[in-house]
């Protein structure tokens, strides 16, 4: 169970956050609350340390020893092979999207020759 964080009053809370004439109409009293776990930015490099250990300690506890003895660990051969077979799936894949409903036709290609094509222009009809 985490510890019951500690409530004091800020200094921010103290202030007023309207003009001193609205504040008086008011009889409320604004508070906020303060962690005294705040993490500082001027943390010494022990207790960062402290801190990495702590959270690799949590995690270890959070990791279950018999799921990792089952778990699959390809070999550098078999991880290859496996990767082929994705990388060969996905390209069958794609030119089945490609080929699929194409109602393109065969046909020979016309060569485009430029100087023909300016004699047939300034041939008389």
């Amino acid at each position: 169970m985490l510890p019951r964080m500690a409530r004091r009053q800020s200094l921010e809370s103290q202030r007023p956050i309207m003009a001193p004439s609205l504040s008086s109409q008011r009889n409320s009293q604004r508070f906020s609350t303060i962690s005294d776990r705040t993490i500082s930015s001027s943390m010494t490099s022990e207790s960062r340390l402290n801190e990495i250990r702590e959270l690799g300690e949590g995690l270890d506890r959070l990791e279950n020893k018999r799921l990792n003895q089952q778990r699959f660990v390809p070999s550098a051969e078999k991880s290859e092979n496996l990767s082929k077979l994705a990388l060969g799936a996905k390209v069958e894949r794609a030119l089945r999207r490609r080929m699929t409903s194409q109602d393109a036709v065969m046909r020979k290609p016309i060569i485009l020759d430029e100087k023909k094509a300016l004699k047939v222009a300034e041939a008389p009809n």
